[in-house]
Formats: structure tokens, sequence, C-alpha cells
């Protein structure tokens, strides 16, 4: 494909020259050979190199900023924070075929890899030995890498042309495939591969296995069985929904579930126990070995943290992360957890920042000191912390809370009360570090979508402050300022096979909501606190910074005064338990999580604020309205939500609700426009009509997805 020739060769160069090391025991491991042609891909050596180049593509989902614009904005769970952007989160016209974001890059990135596996699809049959022991592997890696790419595009795109065979020959007539075509090939290419492939990555770290097939396999029957295509699907849906379970179970049953939410996230090294849990079925593999960076590395831990370098006393540090913060959490999602019971919201979200700056600490000023506020024993101009110390907290209580409120000085200019950022009273005494708060007293429960904002994070436009996702942090960074993440990133963990398993006896009907509740209590087991767990315990990836040799002496990248790693969070001070530690860290959280019957779904009190707002009435809505938050509970952030929201056609209902987009005048969903993407402008002026022709303008319009 013409548009796709110059990232293809790229991807062959890559191939070739192996420069895609991940890890010292992985299959990626560097080995550079002269440059050759592409007859180079008719040797078996040829093809082995071939393969392990197309497995780069596995990364795009992580490598720069399409990550956040095409999987996890615009939806629910997250609001653009310090950065605002309009074509994503507000589908603002922006968001067109020209627009320069997230859109061309996963179409060629996509369809390069799409070349690339024709190719091993077509060569290996005539130029790999048969007798070889990895020949079935190969075959099956290229069928699967094919259908992965397509897949994205499906998703995001709708129909796409199938291209199935490769031409070194410049291709120009290209028409476009209904979904249901793409649907049936992803799924025949899935099922090739996981005929083909082995159990286990016997090859190396990151290898795919016929366990990523069949992960693969029950998502893509689900996605065919969802809202998205009920115009054509109604012939697979009863079959689709039994595959579903079936690959789903096969795929739980041989990924065994981590023990411990945490285990997911406690990074602390690259290639270490973190990245070998049984969970994952498919990772992308990076590293720290920077020859294998390339262009983008791993970005994700970029996107999410909230703005804390410009607060006196919390100057940014490796630890920390570096805050692009793309991201803000929403309302909905502080909503969404039972924050006493389920242990997920504390394992996902930071609540504590330490202080690593004790010179440029902020002080107790003379105001503070007359208005009575200042705590006992605090003088003019001492500091209000120091380094080792929290310095910044966020308070994630419920409306009714009459703890906090704000702080206000006088304006000796205009006379005036001002509020000063991170201020706040508690029991009417200022707190020393900064802090923002969810709810102050008097405030009700509120979603954020209107003028109106409740505590003192929300109300800052750009959102810069936010209770930020942990699930990315690396404090295995070589610098404060590198943007090249060393995490592995996760694709596929099977407790995802549990919500699609949950989800297809939802979809089953009434019959069978005792089977879904049955699966959905395996992750809400074990997201519930344990005997003797310490609650207000925080970990997350930024501890690595604690066996990171560019850590010591690299000029701030942490030092003796402190870092902002955090090991606390603000569990008991949240949810006003302060004085009860003892108690609740001897004690279980079972009995809160567990679901005893379907009546535990539609009485949630959890829930029902979120049913309320999308005036779920009926059992079925309660049902998939409960299954969409626990998608959000055990996944949130990882890089599902839009794709999911879009095939069950809830992105509309949800955006409004929850977003706060919707008051922002930027833009506004269209459900006639918006569950797909704009087909890029640089393919419609590319591609030919049988003629030969350029497309006319009429010709290009057939093409493009509807209102673009």
């Amino acid at each position: 494909m013409k548009l796709n020739k110059i990232l293809f060769s790229a991807l062959m160069l890559s191939a070739i020259n192996g420069a895609m090391t991940s890890c010292s025991d992985s299959f990626l491991e560097e080995d550079q050979i002269t440059q050759y042609d592409t007859s180079y891909f008719n040797t078996q050596e040829g093809l082995d190199g071939l393969v392990t180049g197309a497995y780069e593509k596995l990364k795009f989902k992580f490598n720069y900023v399409w990550a956040i614009e095409c999987y996890n904005m615009g939806v629910d769970e997250f609001t653009d924070a310090n950065n605002t952007m309009p074509a994503w989160n507000h589908y603002s016209k922006d968001l067109n075929s020209a627009e320069t974001g997230a859109n061309q890059p996963l179409w060629d990135n996509m369809f390069a890899l799409i070349r690339a596996a024709n190719i091993i699809v077509t060569n290996i049959p005539q130029y790999y030995d048969q007798n070889s022991d990895t020949y079935n592997t190969r075959l099956g890696e290229g069928y699967f890498l094919r259908a992965f790419a397509y897949f994205e595009l499906v998703k995001q795109f709708g129909g796409v042309p199938l291209v199935l065979s490769y031409s070194n020959n410049v291709e120009t007539n290209f028409g476009r495939n209904s979904a249901e075509e793409v649907y049936k090939q992803i799924i025949s290419d899935l099922g090739e591969a996981y005929k083909l492939l082995p159990e286990t990555a016997s090859e190396g770290t990151g290898r795919i296995t016929k366990y990523a097939a069949a992960h693969y396999l029950a998502k893509a029957h689900l996605f065919r069985a969802s809202e998205i295509n009920e115009e054509w699907n109604s012939q697979y849906v009863a079959d689709d929904l039994d595959a579903v379970i079936t690959y789903g179970t096969e795929v739980f049953n041989k990924h065994p579930l981590c023990k411990n939410y945490i285990d997911l996230w406690n990074y602390t090294e690259p290639n270490g126990a973190n990245e070998k849990v049984s969970e994952v079925v498919l990772a992308a593999q990076f590293s720290n070995d920077e020859s294998t960076w390339g262009r983008f590395g791993n970005q994700m831990h970029l996107y999410y943290p909230s703005v804390y370098q410009d607060m006196a006393g919390t100057k940014r540090d490796i630890s920390g992360g570096r805050e692009f913060s793309y991201v803000s959490a929403t309302e909905y999602t502080m909503q969404v957890f039972d924050r006493i019971n389920d242990s997920r919201f504390w394992k996902s979200f930071i609540t504590c920042y330490g202080a690593n700056d004790t010179n440029g600490a902020p002080v107790w000023t003379a105001k503070d000191i007359a208005s009575g506020k200042a705590p006992a024993g605090a003088q003019k101009d001492g500091k209000r912390f120091k380094a080792g110390d929290v310095g910044i907290r966020y308070i994630v209580n419920n409306p009714g809370d009459t703890r906090f409120s704000n702080y206000e000085e006088i304006n000796e200019e205009t006379g005036e009360p001002v509020t000063v950022e991170g201020k706040v009273l508690k029991n009417g005494q200022l707190c020393n570090t900064h802090t923002f708060v969810r709810y102050f007293a008097g405030e009700s429960q509120n979603w954020n979508t209107g003028t109106t904002h409740t505590g003192n994070y929300y109300s800052i436009i750009p959102h810069k402050r936010s209770v930020a996702l942990s699930k990315f942090r690396d404090g295995y960074r070589n610098s404060i300022a590198s943007q090249f993440g060393t995490r592995d990133a996760i694709l596929a963990r099977s407790a995802d096979d549990v919500l699609m398993v949950a989800e297809a006896y939802i979809r089953k009907g009434e019959s069978h909501y005792a089977d879904a509740i049955a699966w959905i209590n395996i992750l809400r087991d074990r997201a519930a606190y344990k005997v003797n767990e310490n609650r207000g315990v925080h970990i997350d990836g930024g501890q690595a910074y604690k066996t990171n040799t560019y850590c010591a002496g690299k000029g701030g990248g942490y030092s003796a005064d402190g870092a902002i790693y955090s090991e606390q969070n603000t569990y008991y001070e949240s949810n006003n338990l302060e004085g009860q530690e003892s108690v609740y860290n001897a004690q279980s959280s079972l009995s809160g999580m567990h679901l005893n019957s379907v009546n535990d779904v539609y009485n949630s009190q959890t829930d029902a604020p979120i049913y309320h707002a999308l005036n779920c009435t009926s059992n079925a809505e309660k049902m998939m309205c409960f299954l969409l938050n626990e998608r959000t509970r055990e996944l949130c952030g990882e890089g599902y939500r839009w794709e999911d929201l879009a095939r069950t056609k809830t992105l509309d209902a949800r955006w409004h609700a929850f977003n706060d987009g919707v008051s922002r005048g930027i833009g506004e969903f269209d459900p006639a426009i918006h569950y797909y993407r704009p087909i890029p402008q640089s393919y419609l002026d590319g591609v030919t009509n049988n003629s030969g022709a350029a497309l006319t303008n009429e010709e290009k319009r057939a093409l493009q997805n509807p209102g673009y």
C-alpha cells in the first residue's frame, strides 16, 4: 500500500537490524545484521527477523500521546487535564480527517503491521523449514499479528480495506470492506493462531502464545456481539457469547490471577518479578536499554500524573514522574469505587506526595497566625512541613463530610476574600500540607459537568490537580526529564477475561445473571482487603527509584532530602476513620465486596448515584451498568475505556453525564458521528478508483465515516 511504504520500510529496517532489545531474558535480543533487500524475507533467517521486528507494533498503544487520545480520552473515567484536548476529549471540529493527532499514526502503523504479517503468512509455508520446531509458532505469530492490527482498526474506524496478500509493486486501488467482513477475518486469523501457537513462550519473555490468541478471540467475539454492530450481528450473537465464555474461561484457567491486586503494579526494576506475574497474558516489551527505545519508548507514565512540581516544597524528581498531565480522573471515577472496602482504588491512585525540598517548603504567614487558624505552636515564617514529610494530600471524601472548608485570606488592596490554592481548613484549623479536597462542608453530590464544582481540585481548569492514576508510574527512568519509560506494558490480562465472561452471561439474559455474579465475585473477592493488610500503605512503580543507579547524585533525581514518591495514602483521613487504623487493618473487607445475589447489584449504594445519573431503571440496565462500572474498578486507565463505551454505545450517555467537556463549550459528542473515528485524509487522497484516477470528492465521501 503506497501510503505505508515509508512506515513499512522502517519496520523492515527495525526487523533486520534487530534494534528491538527489550529484556535480557527476552527474545528481542540485539543482533546487528547487514541490510538486505526484501528477498531476505524469502529465507528462514529473514522471516525470523521480520516476525521479531513486527512485535514493535504491539508497543504502539503505549508509545506516545496516541494512547491517551484513542483509548482513554473523551470518556467517563477521565477528562482532559493540564493540556486541553479539544478533538479527543471534547469531540470538537478538530477531530477530522486531517487532524494530526492519533488518527493517521494508528492507521499507518496498523497497516504497516498488516503488510509485515502478510509477508509472514505468505512466505513461511514457502521458505521456512516445515520440520523446524518454530515453524508453527512463526506462522501463528503472523496470523495473530494480522488479526491484532485489524482488530485495532475496526474498533476505531469500523470497516477498513482488507488486504490479505502483499506485493512489492505500488498499489493504490483499495476500497473499503464492511465491519462484518473485517470481524470474520479477525476471528479466522485468530483461530489459525490459536491452533498453531504454543501454550508457553518457550523462546523468551513476551512471545505470543495460544492463550493470547484465545484472549483476543474472546474479545473479538464480544465486540462483534455488541451494540455497535447491532445493524448486522444478530446471526452471530448467540454463538459469539458462547465463544466468549469458552475462550475466556480457558485463559482464566491457564493464567491465574495475582493473589493481590497490587502485584500487578508493584514495579521495582526492569525485568523484575512484577513483569512475570501469571495474570499477564501478553505485554509489550520495554526495558532500560537505551539502544532499544527508538523515537518514543513507553510514554504512558507521562499522561496521568497530577502536577506537583509548582507547589512549594515538592520539586519534580524521578520518583514522582514527569507531569505531562494530559488526563484527569473525573468525579465518576471517584464515585464508582467503594473506597472503604475496595482496595483497588487505593492501589490504583496517588493521594500522598512526599516533600523533597525543605528550603522551598511553604511557611506559616503573618496572616495565618493572625487568623487564629494556624495549629498550636506555629510560628511566623516557620516551615509548614519539611523534606521527608508528606507535602501534598488528596482527600477523597464523601458529600456530607463537615470537616473541611476552603481557607480565605483578605486581599489588602481590594478588601475582598481570596482563596490560596492548597490551603484548607480541617475542623477549623489550617492543614500544614498542600491539601486538595473532594467535598467541602455543605456541598452535595455533584458530577462536575456544570458551571459549579465541588472541593478545590475539580474547580481548577485546566485540571492540573487530580487524584492521579499510579499504574504506569516509573521510577527507573534515566533522568528527571526523560520521556522513555522502562516498564513492560500490559496488553492482555486474565482479569479482563473474567469480566468478558461475566458480560457474556449478562447478555444471555436474566436466567444467567447468577453465573455473571459468580465471575464478577472472582475479582471483587480479590479486591477485598485481607486480614492484617495495612490499608494506609501506598505502592506504585515510583518506588523503583530506590534501585535506580541514575537517582543517586543526578541533580535531584533523588536526594537525601526526600522523594516525591510516598508510601502513604489518605485512606483513613478520606474515609473519616482516623484513630481506627488498628481495627480496620486487622479485619477483612470481604463481606463488603462479595455479591451475595443479584439484589446486591440492583441495590448497590455505591452504584446507585450512577444508575440515577444514567436513568438505569430495569434490571437489565442495572446489570450492564454495573458490569461497565466493574470494568472501571478493575481496569481503570489501562486503555480499554473508549472502545468499551463505543462498542456498547454507552459513550454518548456517559460522556454527557460524567465528562465536564459537556459544559466547556469546546465541542459536543454526537452519537451519529463519534462512535467511529475519521478515515485519514492522506489515505483518501492517495487511493485511486478502478480506472486508476484519483478519487472524486464524492467517492471520498463514500469511503469516509458519516459526519466527517
